[in-house]
């Protein structure tokens, strides 16, 4: 069962020389290998999508193709004007060729009912795509927020949160999870907000009446094996339709 996965653009790093050959880097379309095998490991095929955007005739055959979507994360931010905001704190990296392309895949699927998953940045665009807004930084907009950028390693969780539905059916009540955004959902648009951490933080939301439309906030791929219960349920969820 073919699963599309979204992909990275790493941009171009310092021209490197060694004995006499010039090898200029140039940008590369990227995916870490952990999301990959998370949904190997669920029984999906990964089809990887690079940014770039594509007709609506081009997103249709795709979804065509493939049964279910992971929206990926990634070290970037979607700018405020996709949800109708001014920029009105820090704004990490922008790539729009990889929102350009994310935010109308995600409202496809939601409108087709194809299953999608979204994770870290992939829930934001979720949200965004439901016609949500985001928090722009939680470290200067949400006082007394916990330390959503954990200084350790992600492969380790890093707080708690509370979740109810059908993931909390999966996983418990109650999970650690690592955390690696400074961005949040603020408003989940059609989504219903099924997870928070301690602090209030939104940390994953769902879409009522959908075959599975998920977004959490953390990277299940990079923790153990029970963790990754989101792409299991993905999976379970296409092969259903």
């Amino acid at each position: 069962m073919l699963v599309l996965i979204t992909a990275d653009r790493r941009e171009a790093a310092p021209l490197v020389s060694a004995a006499g050959r010039v090898r200029p880097p140039r940008p590369e379309v990227v995916l870490k290998e952990s999301l990959v095998q998370a949904v190997r490991a669920a029984g999906g095929l990964p089809l990887l999508l690079p940014p770039g955007a594509l007709s609506a005739e081009e997103l249709r055959a795709l979804l065509d193709l493939a049964r279910a979507v992971v929206v990926s994360g990634g070290a970037f931010d979607i700018h405020p004007s996709h949800y109708g905001r001014a920029t009105r704190a820090r704004l990490d990296r922008v790539d729009e060729a990889r929102t350009g392309l994310e935010l109308p895949l995600c409202r496809l699927a939601l409108a087709r009912g194809v299953p999608i998953l979204g994770v870290c940045g992939g829930m934001q665009a979720l949200a965004v795509a439901a016609g949500g807004s985001l928090v722009q930084d939680i470290g200067s907009e949400l006082q007394g927020a916990l330390e959503h950028e954990q200084p350790t390693d992600p492969a380790t969780p890093w707080h708690d949160v509370l979740l109810e539905g059908r993931l909390a059916a999966a996983m418990g009540p109650r999970v650690a999870v690592n955390s690696t955004h400074h961005q949040a959902v603020e408003d989940p648009g059609a989504l219903r907000i099924v997870g928070r951490s301690p602090d209030g933080v939104v940390e994953a939301v769902e879409l009522p009446g959908h075959p599975f439309a998920l977004g959490v906030q953390w990277h299940p791929e990079l923790l153990d094996p029970p963790a990754q219960a989101p792409f299991r349920m993905l999976v379970e969820a296409a092969q259903k339709l």
